[in-house]
């Protein structure tokens, strides 16, 4: 059904944020986990360490800079450049000042991954800053003293670069996916545009079609036939009255709230005798003939068939007024055949050209149902038949509805 696959702003919204509430939690969680988990003695030698150096007792400012590498976490994914400016230098300091081995320093690493994936600016000025900073203190580990040597510092380096580059391909794809879904949703809207204006052509040319040639009806009789006005003027109110019903049908799949519009106000296949009754009031002489077991069929199925009909009785009155006009429905197990045939002159040899056309060119009628049918894997053919007259035929694969 039109409109039957978007998701309700509603829920989008709520889901929206009910992401952005849950990553604060997660980040809190991973701050809170890695404190206490620093302070856990069989985990001390397990870390980022880079200097070997010591000297520094265990003390107030030794826990002030181990909690100054976790807790800053707890804001990773809000301010990533932040958090990590304030790890990196806390952890220059844990490691110049030679305070005892702690698990955390392992805050390093969330910070490098968190800056690379979330870091919204300043994205090439900030891995320049942080690598001149990682350079200031390998030579100030040096002075110090630290045994490690240049491969020790760059194999660190590499690792750390390592991390931070994990977190920009992870946001890369982020990136690549949230502009496939863009691109998906603008194709999406594309064809809902055009399935819209294909329906709105559909409605508005047949009913339009029909009033004015009752209206016509109507002025003719009004000087031949007073008597007969009233019956033409009541069938042009009546298709007045369908067209506002199938108009409203669209105006309800366009509403913003993103609902869809319910399927029993959509045109069905078996209201096909309602088109042939409107086109005999119309005056345009019809044979209905339906073959075969009718069974409920998908709405896109139906509503195909339904606008076949419709088109081709439109243009029966538009461009053959008044010639006999033969529609059948055979309803078989796999498919569903349309075909309307209008009778008229045999085409001249000057016409012959235009005939082996398949229909007219341009237009949303014919092409359309064309585009409309095959979307369905079905084939639509239309054009002039040589021994005259028109002719429409469509074959639609079945989509029984299960019970």
């Amino acid at each position: 059904m039109l409109g039957s696959s978007r998701r309700p702003p509603l829920l989008r919204g709520l889901f929206r944020r009910w992401v952005e509430r849950r990553r604060p939690v997660e980040d809190g969680v991973l701050a809170l986990g890695l404190t206490l988990l620093a302070f856990v003695p069989t985990l001390s030698h397990v870390g980022a360490q880079i200097s070997d150096l010591s000297g520094h007792a265990p003390g107030a400012l030794s826990i002030g800079l181990t909690l100054a590498q976790t807790l800053p976490l707890a804001v990773r994914t809000r301010w990533p450049a932040v958090c990590l400016a304030v790890v990196g230098c806390a952890f220059a300091m844990h490691q110049a000042l030679g305070c005892p081995a702690t698990f955390g320093t392992v805050g390093l690493y969330p910070a490098l991954y968190s800056a690379g994936a979330h870091q919204a600016s300043f994205r090439r000025a900030l891995p320049a800053v942080a690598s001149a900073g990682y350079a200031v203190l390998a030579v100030v580990l040096h002075r110090l003293g630290s045994p490690q040597t240049i491969p020790d510092y760059l194999a660190f380096y590499l690792v750390l670069a390592g991390v931070w580059l994990v977190g920009g391909g992870v946001r890369r794809r982020r990136a690549e996916e949230a502009e496939r879904r863009r691109l998906a949703a603008e194709v999406a809207a594309a064809a809902e545009r055009a399935r819209i204006a294909r329906e709105l052509h559909d409605v508005v040319t047949h009913h339009v079609t029909a009033m004015v040639v009752q209206a016509d009806a109507a002025q003719f009789l009004l000087t031949s036939a007073p008597e007969g006005v009233g019956k033409s003027l009541t069938a042009v109110s009546d298709t007045g009255r369908r067209t506002l019903t199938e108009l409203r049908y669209l105006l309800g799949v366009l509403e913003a709230t993103g609902r869809s519009a319910s399927a029993d106000r959509a045109p069905a296949l078996g209201k096909v005798g309602d088109l042939v009754g409107q086109a005999r009031r119309s005056g345009q002489p019809v044979e209905f003939t339906q073959r075969g077991e009718q069974r409920p069929q998908g709405v896109d199925v139906e509503l195909a068939a339904y606008r076949v009909v419709q088109e081709a009785l439109t243009n029966a009155m538009k461009h053959a007024a008044g010639r006999r006009t033969q529609v059948l429905v055979l309803h078989g197990e796999e498919h569903i055949e349309v075909e309307v045939v209008t009778e008229g002159p045999a085409p001249s040899t000057a016409a012959a050209p235009a005939a082996r056309r398949p229909g007219p060119a341009g237009g949303r009628g014919l092409p359309g149902l064309r585009e409309r049918v095959r979307m369905l894997d079905g084939e639509l053919v239309a054009g002039p038949r040589p021994d005259g007259g028109f002719r429409v035929r469509a074959v639609i694969p079945s989509e029984p509805v299960q019970e």
